[in-house]
């Protein structure tokens, strides 16, 4: 589960704001032709999803304002989990890989898998997760958690699609996340040898970072190996991340834009991003939706795939008082203007749509 960000975030973006590359030209640095990744969808194309939680995502009787009750539904949806046995969270008690089988919340809106599983409308949807080990990783590593791990692997090969899985999202996040390189990635190692052994064959794991901050000498200490990734991902709140992009092109490994959502950011400072406003929402268009449109379209040989963030943040308990998200109300079915022109873009039919021979291909076997 995605935790509280602190205002030391806005600092990042800001130190490094200055650093943002220009999006608006194709990048020559095209990765090499190798073995498809799994799941790694064709040449130029893309998977879409949509997250981050049940009321943003919609689609479902008792949730049904969200992204899915308004346009098609996409190629995935995004939800949480985390191995936090024990630990409170916004009054919920933790039980561990909590939101995967029954509705949880712990502060950031109802989060339930399952619940879209067993939904018909969403039965040729992947599943995208972001598995945190804030607080966890050591244990993981000693297999403390093995029971979590097994469970969450039994479950992932019993839905018999696919399923991307964000291990300790965001590992370069030292302000919220705090993780210790050493137990991370042996944690990391640990799932993929377990997961290995239970032969849970339709997981792809994505190794995911913060989005810009993190140079190459810290993305290669912080890698867990080509041998146990099968995806590179970062998170894209204000900027393109040429860091990881580089990364993952130098290692040949896919990018998943694994978090995505508008703020508005002038070089100096924040501003409200709320889709609601209609001045709001044509400024967010001109310089948050057309930039990162640009950096799909313009990184399609290794951006395969994001998930965008359609939530009203500061109604959810954990993002109320935060420094950064307190001001944005994302959800794009708010804003005419913009729903007008995210249609004309996701129609593009390089984003792949929902089906079961979808899954054959990126599996290989079509």
């Amino acid at each position: 589960m995605k935790h509280q960000y602190l205002i030391n975030l806005a600092i990042l973006f800001l130190s490094y704001s200055c650093a943002t590359q220009n999006t608006n030209m194709p990048n020559s640095n095209i990765k090499t032709e190798s073995a498809k990744a799994k799941f790694e969808p064709g040449d130029s194309e893309c998977l879409f999803f949509i997250g981050q939680d049940m009321r943003a995502i919609g689609g479902l009787e008792n949730y049904s304002d969200g992204y899915c009750d308004h346009f098609e539904v996409p190629a995935g949806i995004t939800l949480y989990t985390g191995f936090a046995k024990g630990t409170a969270s916004y009054g919920y008690i933790q039980k561990g890989n909590d939101g995967i089988k029954a509705i949880a919340n712990w502060g950031a809106e109802d989060s339930c898998v399952q619940c879209y599983i067993d939904d018909a409308d969403f039965k040729h949807s992947m599943i995208a997760i972001g598995l945190s080990l804030v607080g966890n990783e050591k244990k993981v590593a000693k297999g403390q958690h093995d029971d979590l791990i097994k469970e969450l692997g039994e479950w992932i090969k019993g839905i018999e699609r696919p399923v991307f899985l964000r291990i300790g999202y965001e590992f370069d996040g030292w302000d919220w996340n705090h993780y210790n390189k050493k137990h991370y990635l042996a944690s990391w190692r640990h799932i993929h040898s377990m997961f290995a052994e239970m032969e849970v064959n339709n997981v792809a794991l994505v190794w995911q970072s913060k989005g810009t901050g993190s140079g190459q000498a810290i993305l290669e200490e912080w890698y867990p190996g080509d041998d146990v990734v099968d995806w590179c991902g970062y998170s894209y709140f204000v900027n393109t991340d040429e860091e990881m992009l580089n990364f993952a092109r130098k290692h040949k490994k896919p990018v998943f834009i694994a978090e995505a959502t508008p703020i508005l950011f002038d070089g100096k400072q924040f501003s409200d991003t709320f889709l609601t406003n209609p001045e709001q929402a044509k400024q967010a268009w001109k310089d948050w939706f057309v930039p990162f449109i640009n950096t799909l379209n313009n990184n399609k040989d290794v951006i395969k795939a994001f998930s965008y963030i359609n939530v009203n943040w500061p109604k959810q308990p954990m993002w109320i008082d935060n420094g950064l998200f307190k001001h944005v109300d994302s959800r794009i079915q708010e804003s005419e203007f913009i729903t007008k022109k995210w249609l004309k873009e996701i129609s593009n039919p390089r984003y792949l749509r929902p089906s079961p021979r979808l899954w054959l291909i990126l599996e290989n076997k079509d």
